[in-house]
């Protein structure tokens, strides 16, 4: 494989420091003692360096050694050190301090405009997706996945731990979030962090914070009070902070009511670092700082990737400010500090990384795509397909090269790419004078095998025609003849940009409904990457969420069509009836100056299903929602108070095929104006007339109100309402619980 990074490890270049460090002679390392806690080994190696060092540590590089008219390029010393990817922090090698070398893995080891030609990785399934799972210790297994496939490279940073709540389904990166509960969010996004950092890596979790839509988002101002911030979006980083402890924090483009998050004391100082006690360092977005001396005082420990800020702000600004007294010198200490601490804690500085050939590991992309695939709709029993079918058509979805994945900067260049087999659609293909091709931002990727492939795989014996979808008339015509349908449906998403509609683009609606009326027996695959609208739902008799699944989706989407696996996703979102369900009904139109805007989330604490409950409206389909091939019954639900509700209840598989159900409490507080909220989750597996007692015991801050006059959550004395169901809306029983007065600190 062809590498354009140079020589990777540890130690790669002191830079800035002058000959005279570069010519002392080697010393003595006495941080490099294990045994010491990684707060004291930083204070020993602090202990040894210059001023100029510790500024080192505080200001990335653009990681390609690209021209790109909008980025300022890294010095030219440095450039043949950059590893081809999103970000490089020099190391310094007399002190043995490795070079960051950072990559962007919202979906795998991200290769975007193919930097580093050769080099494809596994694409596992998006960040929604995984929430779908609803499988904690699945997903840990993905983040380690991750992790070592990060490791193989020679990455040290993962930028990973998507973690924006759906505020907003159509915003462009819902796909690579984890839905819109702080506890099912923060859990599922906590242990993919764990994962990661299993494997001696640092994870970031971005963006910090209310990053909840895309356009714009560089001037949008998030309008929300604490107490509601406080009950969503910052418990979903508080949890998730708590589940995987990232090393770093990455502050996020927009304001945060006025002030912008990567200089916002606020949010970095008053909340991440004083109240949650965090350790470790925040990192800007690229091109997220505004700043230097209210950045550094506001909380920012690094500049990521400066030349994509309009000037630079650290580096030698901030020496100045530092001489001045804008900085104090104790704060300097304080922001590399947090960054050595952070690597010596994961392991950088004593499980080097000399490149290997990189693993795949699709075993465990196919085993999520699996769990995380949500059965929408089976009527008849439509689903499983059996294998004595016998002509199958495939139409739409460009489903004949692979399943979609979403666009951006967390772009996977999937395994199975070559020269000779794109993956991509609509060019143009970029082709340099060697030949080599760069793949084009902004544009559809699609990740193989092809589900055409993987269907025939499961049937060889029956006849399957794929069929582009153009021509309604003709693909009506020629879908008629066939025993089944399979149609797929796509809506594609992108960071930087919001969908304008939660329509399916084109005319797939009318396609849809086409084939449905020429064809009882269609099947609607839908690949997205949030809710979208259904118009053809009561035509079709069977509907599959197949989100944005990566490399083992096809083989994943095969198995549960042909019941070689038992579907058991859940919905991570409320998919609505229409567009006018949501609290902001029409996107923000942005003018041409760009000027900053406003957006008011007066939903407040009630995202997503507790928005719909508190209206009062019945949406497509609920929050949790997700059907099997086998059926199950809840009964005997029993509760205890005390501090937290504890609540077990007897699940039984009375149906025919073994099969996993996702047992969900929710409990709804006595504060007048309060709705139900998910407090806890338990998902089990089951063979056929198999029953087992489940115990859940609640999340006691999704029971609690946060009181911000004192800076305490507060979970009120009185009765609750505890609930056990499948979903938010399929509750299968409830019951009076009293809990006592309890405090508990953020």
């Amino acid at each position: 494989m062809r590498r354009l990074w140079g020589t990777l490890g540890i130690g790669l270049l002191a830079f800035a420091m002058g000959a005279t460090a570069s010519a002392q002679p080697p010393i003595q390392q006495p941080w490099m003692d294990s045994s010491l806690s990684a707060d004291a080994r930083a204070d020993l190696l602090q202990a040894q360096m210059s001023q100029d060092e510790q500024l080192l540590l505080l200001k990335g590089y653009y990681g390609a050694n690209v021209k790109m008219t909008w980025i300022k390029q890294a010095p030219p010393e440095l450039r043949p050190l950059l590893p081809g990817s999103a970000g490089y922090v020099p190391g310094i090698e007399r002190l043995g301090i490795p070079a960051l070398h950072e990559t962007d893995a919202g979906v795998g080891i991200a290769n975007t405009n193919w930097m580093r030609p050769g080099d494809t990785a596994t694409a596992f399934p998006a960040g929604i997706m995984n929430a779908a799972t609803w499988d904690p210790d699945l997903i840990f297994a993905g983040g380690a996945a991750i992790g070592a496939e990060a490791r193989d490279r020679g990455f040290n940073v993962v930028l990973d731990g998507g973690l924006n709540l759906t505020r907003e389904p159509r915003s462009g990166r819902t796909f690579e979030y984890a839905g819109e509960d702080p506890l099912l969010a923060g859990t599922i996004v906590g242990e993919q962090i764990r994962g990661i950092q299993s494997q001696h890596v640092i994870s970031t979790t971005k963006h910090f914070a209310l990053n909840d839509e895309e356009i714009g988002r560089t001037v949008l101002r998030a309008s929300i009070d604490e107490t509601p911030a406080r009950e969503s979006d910052l418990l979903a980083f508080e949890i998730a902070i708590e589940h995987g402890n990232p090393g770093a924090v990455m502050c996020s483009y927009n304001r945060y009511n006025t002030v912008y998050a990567c200089e916002n004391d606020f949010l970095l100082n008053h909340v991440l670092k004083h109240d949650w006690g965090y350790p470790g360092w925040v990192l800007s977005d690229w091109g997220g700082v505004h700043s230097t001396v209210a950045a550094a005082n506001g909380g920012l420990d690094q500049e990521s990737a400066s030349g994509f800020d309009r000037q630079e702000f650290f580096g030698d600004p901030l020496k100045k400010a530092i001489a001045d007294g804008s900085v104090l010198p104790a704060r300097l200490h304080d922001m590399a500090h947090r960054i050595l601490r952070t690597m010596f804690s994961n392991g950088l500085m004593d499980f080097p990384m000399p490149p290997h050939k990189p693993s795949t590991h699709t075993d465990v992309a196919e085993r999520s795509a699996e769990e995380g695939i949500v059965l929408l709709k089976n009527e008849q029993s439509i689903l499983p397909l059996g294998r004595s079918v016998k002509t199958i058509a495939i139409i739409g979805g460009h489903a004949n090269v692979g399943m979609l994945s979403g666009g951006g900067s967390s772009q996977v260049v999937p395994l199975g790419y070559n020269s000779d087999n794109d993956v991509y659609v609509g060019g143009p293909v970029h082709i340099l004078p060697n030949g080599t091709r760069i793949m084009p931002l902004g544009r559809e990727i699609y990740d193989p095998p092809s589900p055409l492939a993987a269907i025939a795989s499961e049937t060889p014996q029956a006849k399957l025609e794929y069929i582009e979808g153009n021509d309604l008339a003709d693909v009506a015509r020629r879908a008629a003849h066939a025993d089944v349908v399979i149609v797929f449906a796509e809506q594609w998403m992108t960071e930087g940009e919001d969908v304008r509609s939660l329509s399916l683009g084109g005319r797939q609606d009318e396609l849809i409904s086409a084939i449905s009326a020429a064809n009882p027996h269609t099947i609607v695959v839908l690949e997205t990457g949030g809710p979208v609208l259904m118009p053809w739902l009561d035509k079709v008799p069977a509907v599959l969420e197949t989100w944005f699944s990566g490399s083992g989706g096809a083989t994943a989407l095969a198995h549960i069509l042909f019941g070689d696996v038992n579907p058991s996703g859940k919905l991570p979102v409320t998919f609505p009836k229409s567009e006018a369900q949501l609290p902001r009904p029409t996107l923000t139109e942005i003018d041409q100056s760009y000027a900053p805007f406003d957006v008011a989330y007066s939903e407040g604490a009630d995202v997503g299903y507790r928005w719909f409950e508190k209206q009062n409206i019945k949406p497509q389909f609920p929050f949790g929602f997700g059907l099997s091939y086998t059926t199950f019954s809840l009964n005997q639900l029993s509760a205890t108070g005390g501090d937290t509700i504890v609540a077990t209840v007897n699940l039984t598989n009375t149906g025919t095929r073994e099969g996993a159900e996702t047992v969900q409490l929710y409990a709804t507080p006595p504060t007048p104006g309060s709705v139900a909220r998910l407090i806890g989750w338990n998902k089990v597996s089951l063979k056929p007339g198999e029953s087992r007692i489940v115990t859940i015991t609640g999340e006691a801050r999704s029971l609690a109100d946060f009181d911000s006059s004192a800076e305490l959550w507060r979970v009120r004395a009185g009765a609750y309402s505890a609930s056990i169901g499948t979903s938010a809306l399929d509750i299968a029983a409830s019951t009076p619980v009293t809990l006592a007065a309890r405090e508990l600190k953020p």
